[in-house]
């Protein structure tokens, strides 16, 4: 085989594999990718899942509210 054949093949091969790896990375497109995970709750969620679990009474529910709110706004409270 002549210099030309054998550099036709390699330029073939090198085009065959790259083309596999592109074909399986875009049928795959998670592979290798970190995934982030469920987004965290915020604490005025949690508040309002606890409540709505009967966790909390209406009175603590509306105190922690405006606890929250206060933080929210940088404000201390007394």
């Amino acid at each position: 085989m002549s210099a030309g054949g054998w550099i036709a093949m390699v330029v073939f091969w090198v085009a065959l594999i790259a083309l596999i790896v592109w074909a399986v990375v875009r049928v795959f497109p998670s592979a290798g990718k970190d995934e982030a995970g469920p987004r965290a709750e915020t604490p005025q969620e949690i508040l309002d899942r606890r409540f709505a679990a009967g966790e909390l009474n209406v009175e603590t529910y509306r105190s922690m509210q405006e606890t929250l709110a206060a933080g929210q706004l940088g404000r201390r409270l007394p």
